[in-house]
């Protein structure tokens, strides 16, 4: 503990202030409490006019003489510990010569340090002293925070200057800082490995939280006895990360350097976004020439900066254009494809994310949606070739899918006629309409008998039997069929059109 700072022990430290104190019975914590003043009085209950951290001087006038006092001097003390005094004074050879022992055992019980001051010691220099301590600390820390602040704009114009400020701020700091990127990633921190794994687990759900809230805020909590404090990166609806420092809540010094490194830090990244957005332009321009069918160029221009293209087979996968923190989800891929160099190629299409990945390794999808509340769907295995097709495929699965992850293949079960569109159900209800308009009018049952017959394979006897109707009807209702529609049932492309209006509208469509 510094000499300066202002606490008992420093104070009692002081040799020009003559001070003893009364006993040594006492946790050594006592004696290294903050002293945020020092005040005297003689009230007999003086704390509704004290605050919490203060050493109180008294001379004792209050006190009655005698050893039946014992109970007003535990009241008195009681009084004080509850408040928050954190040590008391007693002046001597004022009104008595020496401290009152029942005194002495009262502060014992309540661990309230006491010590003497003598009668040649004015309770003034007492206070005075501790007001030069404040100063002087105050002084002090001002001093650290602008040598820290000196400190770390000098680490920011280190060629990695986010990590050199980072690992700055902790030194000043004398702590774990770590910086948490737009994707909820621990990018750089230090020291390094100093959090255990379940600490580090913890402390990750946490700013993935503050990030999936969007809102610009600071923020402090505990993970077991560790005090953390979270402070975001970025403007509101845009967060590029979080600066995580493992301290609670700092002081006013302490606030002003981190607010230093978050505004530089802020800086930094919002240059590295204009970077990134180069980056980005360059990834979606690779995915248009994929879809030209030549992957040559996509090839050569990957290879140089990222590595190879995943090999073939390959899936593709394309997310919902509508995907939350977009580029949050853009810059976890972005340190995903540099750790998995020629497993995970990706780029922005005309509506989502379209990502490559190896046909037997899907994985990194499947961590994508797991970490983000986006949508994906995914093409049959295929070559680059056939990149557009694939691609086609993942936004047919993607449209037409359900859950978090959907495979052309299950959708393609369904057949051509489950990607029926409403402008199709449309021109489906318009071309039936004069059958059930003339059904509905005179009562006759043309369209029932129209789906059993396309049914039936256009047999008139199976047509018959399924209606319970002489098959001379079924012929008469055909031909009233024909008459209302203006189509020929006998020509193929008729029947395929009209069957294909009737399974458009079919409940189960």
């Amino acid at each position: 503990m510094d000499a300066d700072a202002p606490t008992l022990r420093a104070l009692l430290a002081r040799r020009d202030l003559r001070l003893s104190l009364a006993g040594d019975d006492l946790e050594p914590s006592a004696l290294d409490k903050a002293i945020r003043w020092v005040h005297s009085s003689d009230l007999a209950d003086p704390t509704p006019f004290l605050s919490e951290g203060l050493v109180l001087l008294t001379t004792g006038t209050q006190f009655p003489k005698g050893d039946e006092a014992s109970d007003v001097y535990r009241a008195y003390v009681h009084r004080l510990a509850a408040r928050g005094v954190v040590g008391l004074g007693f002046g001597t050879e004022v009104v008595r010569a020496g401290i009152p022992p029942a005194l002495v055992e009262a502060c014992l019980d309540e661990r309230m340090p006491l010590f003497e001051v003598p009668y040649r010691t004015p309770f003034i220099a007492v206070a005075r002293a501790n007001a030069e301590a404040i100063a002087a600390e105050a002084y002090a820390r001002r001093s650290w925070a602008l040598a820290a602040q000196r400190a770390i704009a000098l680490a920011a114009l280190r060629p990695d200057g986010l990590g050199a400020t980072v690992a700055e701020l902790a030194k000043q700091l004398d702590t774990w800082v770590g910086m948490f990127d737009a994707a909820g990633e621990l990018s750089r921190e230090h020291p390094a490995g100093a959090l255990d794994a379940e600490t580090a687990a913890a402390l990750q759900r946490e700013v993935t939280g503050v990030l999936h809230r969007g809102a610009r805020a600071g923020s402090s909590l505990h993970i077991g006895d560790t005090p953390f404090t979270l402070q975001t990166l970025g403007r509101g609806g845009h967060l590029r990360g979080v600066i995580a420092i493992a301290a609670g809540d700092l002081d006013q010094e302490g606030r002003v350097v981190v607010t230093a490194v978050i505004a530089m830090a802020g800086l930094a990244l919002e240059q590295q976004q204009g970077l990134g957005r180069a980056r980005s332009a360059l990834r979606a321009g690779l995915v248009q020439s994929l879809l030209s069918g030549d992957p040559g160029l996509a090839r050569r221009t990957s290879r140089e900066l990222w590595g190879p293209l995943p090999p073939a087979p390959v899936v593709v996968a394309v997310t919902d254009a509508a995907a939350a923190r977009v580029d949050g989800i853009a810059e976890l891929l972005e340190l995903w494809a540099d750790e998995k160099r020629g497993a995970l190629f990706f780029g922005r299409g005309d509506d989502g994310l379209v990502l490559v990945v190896p046909a037997d390794d899907p994985s990194s999808i499947h961590d994508l949606v797991g970490r983000f509340e986006v949508r994906v769907g995914l093409s049959d295995p295929a070559g680059y070739d056939a990149f557009a097709a694939a691609l086609g495929q993942a936004r047919v699965a993607r449209d037409r899918g359900t859950g978090a992850v959907t495979a052309f293949a299950e959708v393609s079960r369904g057949g051509v006629l489950s990607a029926l569109s409403d402008d199709a159900r449309a021109l489906a209800r318009a071309e039936l309409a004069p059958l059930n308009d003339h059904d509905a009018a005179q009562g006759t049952h043309l369209v029932e008998t129209l789906q059993v017959w396309l049914d039936a394979d256009c047999s008139h006897e199976a047509t018959a039997r399924s209606l319970g109707v002489h098959r001379h009807t079924v012929r008469t209702r055909l031909a009233l069929i024909e008459r209302v529609l203006g189509r020929d049932l006998a020509s193929f492309a008729t029947r395929a059109e009209l069957w294909a209006a009737l399974r458009a509208l079919a409940p189960s469509a």
